[in-house]
């Protein structure tokens, strides 16, 4: 028996590749706050990014064909009194999307079909709640209208965008600032990382802390953890050396790691972006040049190291497409989106196949932009599975792509109070005499010209009904 040296695994030739510089978008001031967010939200239909803005913030909205070089006075969505912190968008509507902001408040904007022509200043709904800077916010998986939003005031908000409301606020959980949340994959439980080194597993509609670790990562600066599908926790940290490390937890029993491993000392934050149909972690660290990738599998060491992609520039930023957004004909498994200082790159992640036909098992049916459960549901406790679509013949968008809107939803309000405002005017209109028209104005004169009985009574006849405004008089 001869034992086996390389672990077999169809992810260890995955190679990634910079698009060329025409399909990159140039001449775009991203943001310099100092937040440890990813700064940019990747969708099928467009890529957002946070930017430096004058008087306040903004993030800009491309459509993913709009690459090239980029206007500067290309429409933002402006309407932040403060530097927007971070933005999420809406996985059951491509066209939604949240920011959080230094003036605390959360976000809510409907993006038009095509992007944006002028600037959006208006969003549809404004979350109000924090008392402090909100620097997280991220969708629910998995019920329509449901917002999880995360401040500076160390206070968990699950909000209700239909009704503006919060439904749920956990404040009494997190002693220091929260570093990052992330919702399991059927939306049932919340993973967090605080600034007092503790990792905690939340149910929110209970609001109580299922499991927790302390000292996760003892280092100071600042960690990420994220669920798996399988529910067990994985997160990025610092060691007491100021060594970069990764962690795999089990929420059953968080005393002991899964599985620990340190990586380098470089300082910058690793930011993990997750695919839970290849179970392929991405880290992509703040400053850093390169992006690694790992293998989570049910056998030691269960982390298992696949390889790094290397640029020359650092990356200020990193968005990630969701699964239905990628090219199934050319074997992409994840695509990213570096930020650079004044340019955003595509980085696409491939697996080396020669045959031209539907890779199975690549491809398994993966999270469909359908929403199984609604807002209302949700939190009177049910649960559902994301709904999976397939990508064999590709992700095609359905048609009606509007928020489904619930009760009292603020589209909803905003849409009839703008019919409630246009209707008296239609009503004005047909119920007063209609202005006079140039073309009556001159017939009407040419008749009064004529002296004769017979045309002034044609031309008071012509004219009946009629107002002249004071100007035309």
């Amino acid at each position: 028996m001869f034992k086996r040296v390389v672990r077999q695994s169809k992810f260890r030739h995955v190679f990634g590749q910079a698009v060329k510089n025409d399909q990159c978008y140039d001449d775009i001031r991203v943001s310099r706050v100092t937040w440890d967010s990813a700064f940019c939200a990747v969708n099928p239909k467009f890529v957002a990014i946070i930017v430096e803005a004058s008087g306040g913030g903004a993030f800009m909205v491309l459509p993913l064909h709009k690459s090239g070089r980029i206007d500067k006075a290309y429409p933002t969505v402006c309407g932040h009194t403060g530097p927007v912190l971070d933005i999420d968008w809406c996985p059951h509507n491509d066209q939604v999307i949240a920011s959080g902001s230094e003036d605390c408040t959360v976000m809510v904007w409907q993006i038009p079909e095509n992007g944006l022509v002028t600037s959006m200043p208006e969003p549809v709904v404004v979350l109000e709640g924090h008392s402090k800077r909100v620097g997280i916010v991220t969708w629910h998986p998995t019920a329509r209208n449901v917002l999880l939003s995360a401040g500076c005031d160390n206070v968990v908000i699950i909000w209700n965008v239909g009704t503006g409301e919060a439904m749920i606020t956990l404040e009494d959980m997190h002693p220091d600032i929260i570093f990052s949340v992330c919702w399991n994959r059927n939306g049932s439980l919340i993973c967090t990382a605080c600034k007092d080194k503790k990792i905690r597993v939340i149910d929110p509609r209970k609001e109580e802390i299922i499991a927790e670790k302390d000292k996760a990562h003892e280092g100071a600066r600042p960690m990420r953890a994220i669920f798996l599908s399988d529910g067990k926790v994985f997160t990025t940290g610092f060691s007491r050396m100021s060594e970069r490390q990764l962690g795999l937890w089990d929420p059953d029993n968080m005393e002991e790691p899964v599985s620990v491993h340190e990586m380098d000392t470089s300082n910058g934050v690793l930011l993990p972006f997750y695919d839970p149909d290849t179970n392929v972690v991405y880290l992509c660290g703040k400053g850093d040049s390169s992006i690694r990738y790992f293998e989570i599998t049910d056998e030691a060491p269960f982390v298992h190291y696949l390889n790094t992609f290397t640029t020359k520039e650092p990356q200020r930023g990193m968005g990630y497409m969701p699964k239905r957004g990628l090219d199934v004909n050319k074997c992409e498994i994840a695509r990213f989106y570096k930020l650079h200082e004044r340019k955003c790159e595509p980085i696409i992640m491939t697996v080396p196949r020669k045959s031209d036909l539907f890779q199975d098992d690549l491809y398994p049916d993966t999270a469909g932009p359908e929403a199984p459960l609604e807002a209302e549901e949700w939190i009177e406790g049910k649960n559902g599975d994301p709904i999976l679509i397939s990508l064999k013949h590709g992700y095609i968008p359905g048609k009606n792509r509007d928020l489904k809107v619930v009760k009292k939803n603020i589209l909803d309000n905003k849409m009839s109070k703008n019919t409630e405002n246009t209707a008296p005017a239609v009503k004005t209109a047909t119920s007063t005499p209609s202005i006079v028209s140039g073309t009556h104005l001159l017939i009407y004169f040419f008749l009064k010209s004529q002296r004769e009985p017979q045309c002034l009574a044609t031309a008071n006849v012509f004219c009946k009904g009629k107002v002249f405004n004071s100007e035309l008089r």
